[in-house]
């Protein structure tokens, strides 16, 4: 029997290993392990994206709310730039709680990640408006999001990190896809709570006290994520690591002065992952919604199914990926979104409600083939002993540019220019962008985790 890896066998969470066994693709123990941190990732990945979805789809109710206008582009505006500033906290939360996480082990610090967002996600539901509150409304959002950033800096990279680390080699792809399921999961339930909230309530009800309802639905989730997360083990290729290495003592350091190359080209991939995911998506609500005045409840729904769909075709291209090569399938994806974000915006604004939901399809397929192939990649081109951290601070960098931002750029863009498709230029753009430095990447497919 192999026994290059090792995995605790016994009942109790989080204990130290005492058996062995080979962490091969055929072998049923290691395949079970890899399905558990899959689920344990996706679960706490999906109340990540369900936050971050629940506050793009309530932005045009909310805004005037928290920021009292004349002017609805202006608060839809200001609520824009709130949510953009939970991604400046992104990268802080990464180094704090990547460095810990290579520290003292993955399992931990998920658990803290998951625990933290869903908190905030609740308290933003039981928080003062403007009109009752004043000033301080406004300011207690943004104290909020900024937590809800420092969080959610440690939640996506570090599943991804775990799942890479937990999975057989050749199967990395394949697991390591439902973490992204995790995204697409979460932005189908946050369009799913706000689709059926709008459609019970009226709309004096939704302005009065039920846009705080899909921000509450945050507890149970956590709840549910939290009982996972507990019930597996450390990573096997991190417990190896413990076993004959010390940990770092200053990862951050490391990361930027031996790994600077790697961390520019994960960057510049997570700007493009970002954009088609805030763009392709979440942006595509308020288009949909607000500009083109299709029916809220409608569009929410739609947009409910096309994040269901898009996390069952992921586990199919993560796989693929195992076969093909990251970099092939990484490139199929980036292409997609080049070449289909114009021409299903035209579609979308033809004022048929079929015909927006077919372009919305469309528009979200190369969603599922950038997020799924996108976390693996990333998680191979680091170590080990500072993978948590070089995972997350390129990434989140990465999520600055392309995620924070975006959405108010795009509403920006449309003020400005009076062009209603000109954000496809910004998707455009990330997308040959990324796919330009995808050529300088190596491909990692077949490797062992270092």
């Amino acid at each position: 029997m192999n026994t290059s890896q090792t995995l605790d066998l016994t009942d109790a969470p989080g204990a130290r290993p005492t058996h062995s066994f080979s962490n091969d693709a055929a072998n049923p123990l290691a395949r079970a392990t890899a399905r558990k941190a899959a689920l344990a990732a996706s679960v706490g990945t999906a109340i990540e994206y369900y936050e971050f979805g629940v506050y793009g789809y309530m932005a045009a109710t909310i805004g005037p709310l928290f920021f009292p206008s004349t002017d609805a582009t202006a608060s839809l505006l200001a609520i824009l730039a709130v949510f953009g500033s939970a991604f400046l906290m992104r990268p802080i939360g990464g180094i704090v709680l990547g460095r810990l996480g290579d520290r003292i082990g993955r399992r931990g610090i998920l658990l803290v990640t998951v625990i933290g967002m869903g908190i905030a996600t609740a308290a933003i539901g039981l928080l003062p408006v403007a009109s009752t509150a004043g000033i301080a409304a406004p300011i207690l959002l943004l104290a909020i999001r900024l937590v809800q950033g420092f969080f959610a800096g440690g939640e996506v990279t570090g599943a991804a990190a775990y799942v890479a680390e937990s999975a057989p080699p050749g199967k990395r792809g394949f697991y390591g896809a439902f973490t992204p399921v995790g995204v697409a999961v979460g932005g189908a339930l946050a369009a799913s709570a706000c689709g059926l909230t709008s459609a019970l309530l009226t709309t004096d009800q939704m302005q009065q006290w039920g846009w705080r309802i899909p921000f509450l639905l945050a507890i149970p989730m956590v709840i549910v994520s939290t009982a996972v997360r507990r019930r597996v083990e450390e990573s096997a290729a991190f417990q190896e690591f413990q076993a004959h290495n010390e940990p770092t003592k200053a990862p951050l350091r490391e990361v930027l002065t031996q790994h600077t190359s790697k961390v520019l080209k994960v960057t510049a991939l997570a700007f493009g992952q970002n954009v088609g995911y805030w763009v392709g998506l979440v942006f595509m609500n308020i288009y949909l919604t607000t500009y083109l005045k299709y029916d809220k409840t409608t569009v929410y729904w739609i947009m409910a199914a096309v994040g269901v769909t898009m996390a069952m075709l992921m586990p199919f291209w993560g796989g693929l990926s195992d076969r093909w090569g990251r970099r092939r399938v990484l490139g199929i994806g980036f292409l997609g979104y080049m070449l289909l974000v114009w021409p299903m915006m035209i579609l979308m604004d033809q004022q048929s409600i079929g015909l927006a939901a077919l372009a919305m399809f469309i528009i979200a397929l190369p969603l599922p083939i950038v997020q799924s192939v996108g976390y693996p990649t990333y998680a191979e081109q680091f170590p080990t002993r500072i993978r948590y951290t070089g995972m997350a601070f390129s990434f989140n960098i990465g999520a600055i540019l392309g995620g924070g931002v975006t959405p108010y750029v795009a509403t920006s863009l449309i003020a400005s220019t009076g062009n209603l498709k000109s954000p496809a230029i910004l998707l455009i753009a990330a997308a040959i962008f990324s796919l330009l430095a995808l050529l300088t990447v190596r491909e990692t497919a077949k490797d062992r985790l270092a």
